[in-house]
């Protein structure tokens, strides 16, 4: 009787064995996207990110996106709208999914063999069952699995950059838009003024009160503004235009309203003289960079845990006969490493961590230098805009005032205070965009904080997949 139940009881403790080993991994995709929720929290707000993981968007979506445009369209509604409805972002949060199936399927048992036959020998029936299972795979699934999870892990802080990326494209395009249509309407200001001294020459030289040099030089100077502000137009349809890509926009809803002028620059610049150390604590392509150098690590470690077992495999046996009793029994298939003892695997595996340790050195150094000449630039814009609102464009203020003043006890003629009042709206307009320079900048120094600010900068040091361990 004792023998009657221990193949039941050893069976049992088997499953209860693969069971935990196999744990209990299941999909969860949106805990991915808590994650990257939460490490991009600090530059997008907490709320703002929406996969659309169905065909067409919910209904409030659309709702809150017409919500949106319906007023003269605000910072960061466009960037709310853009982590909402950007195409392209969305197809990157698939990669989420992507991993974190990975994940899963990192952590399933192996899939057991099942084989039947039928041997006949005169009268005699003989059928031979087998069951298979590949303790390599089984032996190799802690190791495997947690390759998988720093995978999944690695592609959220990926994901995070790319979701950091957008909202600050999408500022960055904003700020653009609104400077570009500024600029077209002071260069329609220049316009008017150049249209009008020319209009002014052409009728005193018509009366020869003004020479053909003066009429000239009115005429140029028209001409000029009249190519200025074609070419403004051309920037403010453009920049417009890159701000709806980003949106991911189409049809009636392009034609949104924007706010008539920039934010004014703070009185004062961010002193942070620990930028650079903060970086490093939070920039997510040096955690990737990092992560990756870790799973190649535990990648090298299954390598060589499974050099010499590239092929293991028990089998359970059943025999039986219509004329001899049921025959049971066991066996075990082993790979004989007589022609490949997984040396060039092993020499690969190295090589691809050794490559990885100095790509993640690449990435640390090159994060310490972008966050120097961020922030460079970044005080740089904003004392250049801080020199024209202090210095230069009060100065033409007052020299405006004064001109006004010799116009009206006639020291000067009308020629001279139309020309003067071009030079009032040309200071102005370079005011303007060193304005958005510096909007620019802070938008750029907040990004380089997490991650380089073009993707081609994390491209250049981007990590080596590691090799699937146990293969040829």
């Amino acid at each position: 009787m004792n023998k009657t139940n221990t193949a039941p009881a050893r069976l049992g403790f088997i499953g209860v064995l693969l069971l935990t080993l196999a744990g209990c991994a299941g999909l969860a995709p949106q805990s991915s996207l808590e994650q990257v929720q939460q490490q991009s929290a600090e530059l997008i707000g907490q709320g703002a990110l929406h996969w659309a993981t169905e065909q067409d968007q919910p209904p409030v979506v659309r709702e809150r996106i017409a919500e949106l445009l319906a007023e003269p369209l605000a910072l960061e509604s466009a960037v709310e709208i853009a982590l909402m409805n950007n195409p392209g972002l969305q197809a990157r949060l698939f990669d989420l999914g992507i991993a974190d199936a990975q994940r899963v399927q990192a952590s399933r048992l192996p899939n057991p063999g099942f084989s039947i036959g039928r041997m006949t020998r005169g009268s005699e029936v003989e059928w031979e069952r087998g069951l298979h299972l590949n303790l390599g795979s089984l032996i190799a699934l802690p190791l495997t699995r947690r390759i998988a999870e720093g995978q999944n892990a690695q592609v959220q802080r990926e994901v995070s950059l790319s979701v950091m990326r957008l909202a600050t494209d999408t500022r960055i395009a904003w700020y653009r838009a609104v400077a570009a249509q500024q600029s077209l309407s002071y260069s329609e200001q220049v316009l008017q003024a150049a249209d009008a001294g020319a209009e002014m020459a052409h009728r005193m030289a018509a009366v020869g009160n003004y020479s053909a040099l003066q009429q000239a030089r009115e005429q140029s100077f028209y001409a000029e503004a009249a190519l200025a502000h074609l070419q403004a137009r051309q920037e403010q349809v453009a920049s417009h235009e890159r701000l709806v890509r980003l949106l991911g926009l189409w049809g009636e809803e392009t034609d949104f309203t924007l706010p008539e002028r920039l934010p004014d620059v703070p009185s004062q610049p961010l002193d942070q003289p620990d930028i650079e150390q903060q970086a490093m604590a939070s920039r997510l392509d040096v955690k990737a960079a990092q992560q990756g150098a870790k799973r190649l690590a535990t990648n090298l470690k299954l390598g060589k845990a499974t050099r010499f077992i590239n092929v293991l495999e028990l089998g359970i046996s059943n025999n039986s006969s219509n004329e001899e009793p049921v025959q049971r029994g066991y066996e075990i298939t082993v790979e004989l490493p007589l022609f490949d003892w997984s040396g060039a695997r092993m020499a690969g595996d190295e090589a691809r961590y050794m490559q990885q340790l100095q790509r993640t050195a690449e990435v640390a150094i090159n994060a310490r230098s972008q966050v120097r000449e961020s922030y460079q630039a970044y005080r740089t814009a904003w004392d250049v805009a801080a020199h024209y609102r202090d210095e230069i464009v009060p100065l033409r203020k007052r020299i405006s005032e004064e001109n006004m003043l010799l116009y009206n006890g006639m020291f000067i003629g009308v020629f001279e205070l139309l020309a003067d009042a071009r030079e009032q709206i040309s200071t102005v307009n370079r005011y303007l965009q060193a304005q958005s320079d510096f909007w620019v900048a802070q938008s750029e120094l907040d990004l380089v904080r997490f991650g380089p600010v073009t993707p081609s900068e994390a491209n250049s040091a981007s990590t080596t997949p590691a090799s699937p361990a146990g293969g040829h």
